[in-house]
């Protein structure tokens, strides 16, 4: 499949075209061009079909010619090649799809007539034709069946060494290719397609790494339909963090918006992006000392805090070194809403002394709640979440020697926060969310906007979803595709 060459995200609320109303994690609609794109690509630019029509026999032709013609036996009859072969494919609503191949088929093999014995070449276009059904769904697994299958012949043209074709051998060829191929050809497409069915529905059931933290397991919540202008695949995802447990999410039945033009859109929501980032965002304590090596405004902060102690404090340090301890509390929450992504969490900020005898003097602990900006990009097939500081909360929890105003306190926290928390949160974030490589449809050159749709309001609204969408545009000889959204849906 070509590139896809450009991508966009558009993030939006409103009514939208419902799903079948399977509760998961994700969506999927995938364009009728999209799919035979993906089955065209399994079944023919792969070379799938021409390997499993190689070897293909034909029985012999008999026929003893009659009164007026010489008796015509036509044996070893079998495919030299096949050419260019084409694929087309229709959504039949609420029942699967309909496959339609056509392939030129060469044929040879050695043709008695009467006594005169010589290679006889006989090439066809033929077309079949079958209906793809999912016939049941359990646990994850959908079973696919290739029904209905039937073989149209086309042109049919036949040469002789010699020059000599009667009538009569045309048509005992054309009537015994009539009666046999359709029973040679639709088992044939029968074992492609069930090659081509575990091919494309394993890109919807795979465990993908999440860094080094854990996996997402992703597979089908439920079985696929077909609707007039998509193939809709609810899918969810199992979190699991590396040799531990699973991190449970919500799931919704949430609405699409409708594909138009688009090839493709992924509808990710809201609480399985949550636990991702539960996931993703496991940062372990980090402690360091308040200087300028470990951030800029160290002296600063150090001189405002002295400047604190209480009049007479015989407990304060005086001049011993400060330590400083970041540490996460608490999973971080995304909030999605029109024209804005953000990521709210908590971390705790302990500064402290270390005396020779091992005991710590707490001068100050404090509850930081972060309101982080949220850029999002595409890279390598992940959602890729990266952070700047938006809002900063500070509650003083305790202090072992009496500190209890810490207004002064806050533009040098902040830029401790900035220099040394925000570059762990961006780092473990790089790694991205890893999407479902649906159909091998690739995501590339992304560009993002954010907008709302259809009026939605932003209260008594169900948990958010984002979805990727894919746009085409079609040119003389291939597709251009444009992938037209990431799209952040609150219904």
């Amino acid at each position: 499949m070509k590139p896809l060459k450009l991508f966009g995200m558009v993030i939006f609320c409103g009514l939208l075209s419902p799903t079948q109303g399977v509760l998961s994690g994700l969506s999927c609609a995938v364009s009728p061009r999209a799919t035979q794109q993906a089955l065209s690509d399994a079944i023919i630019q792969n070379g799938l079909l021409q390997k499993h029509l190689q070897g293909l026999v034909l029985p012999n032709i008999m026929s003893d010619g009659g009164l007026l013609n010489s008796p015509t036996i036509i044996t070893g009859l079998h495919l030299e090649r096949s050419r260019m072969p084409t694929l087309s494919m229709e959504l039949l609503p609420g029942i699967g799809m309909q496959l339609v191949i056509t392939v030129r088929l060469d044929l040879s093999g050695n043709c008695l007539l009467g006594l005169l014995s010589e290679v006889i070449v006989i090439s066809v276009d033929v077309t079949v034709t079958t209906n793809i059904k999912c016939s049941s769904f359990e646990s994850g697994a959908v079973q696919v069946i290739a029904d209905d299958c039937f073989c149209i012949l086309g042109a049919v043209k036949i040469k002789l060494l010699s020059g000599l074709l009667s009538l009569s051998v045309h048509d005992i060829v054309l009537s015994h290719l009539t009666a046999t191929l359709p029973g040679l050809l639709c088992p044939v497409m029968d074992i492609v397609f069930n090659i081509v069915n575990i091919q494309l529905l394993s890109t919807l059931d795979v465990v993908i790494p999440v860094g080094s933290k854990g996996t997402v397991h992703y597979h089908l919540a439920g079985p696929p339909f077909t609707s007039g202008s998509s193939l809709i695949m609810d899918l969810d995802g199992t979190v699991q963090q590396m040799g531990g447990s699973i991190i449970p999410h919500d799931s919704y039945a949430t609405a699409l918006p409708p594909l138009l033009d688009r090839l493709l859109i992924i509808g990710v929501r809201q609480s399985f992006l949550n636990s991702l980032l539960a996931l993703l965002l496991q940062i372990q304590p980090h402690t360091f000392p308040c200087s300028s090596e470990a951030f800029s405004g160290a002296n600063q902060l150090r001189d405002s805090i002295t400047a604190l102690y209480p009049t007479g404090c015989t407990s304060c340090p005086g001049a011993s070194p400060l330590s400083i301890r970041v540490e996460s509390v608490g999973n971080p929450i995304l909030l999605l809403e029109p024209n804005k992504a953000t990521v709210e969490l908590s971390v705790l900020l302990q500064v402290f002394v270390k005396r020779p005898d091992g005991s710590i003097i707490n001068l100050l602990l404090l509850k930081a709640d972060l309101s982080l900006n949220v850029r999002l990009s595409i890279s390598r097939g992940s959602l890729v979440l990266a952070f700047s500081l938006g809002r900063v909360s500070l509650i003083l929890q305790s202090s072992d020697i009496g500190i209890s105003d810490i207004s002064n306190l806050k533009p040098h926290l902040i830029k401790l926060l900035v220099e040394t928390y925000l570059p762990l949160l961006n780092a473990a974030a790089a790694v991205g969310i890893p999407l479902p490589d649906v159909f091998r449809i690739p995501l590339i050159r992304v560009d993002f906007q954010i907008s709302l749709a259809n009026g939605g309001q932003q209260g008594d609204r169900e948990p958010a979803v984002c979805a990727l969408g894919a746009k085409e545009r079609l040119g003389s000889d291939v597709a251009m595709l444009l992938l037209q959204g990431l799209l952040l849906i609150l219904v």
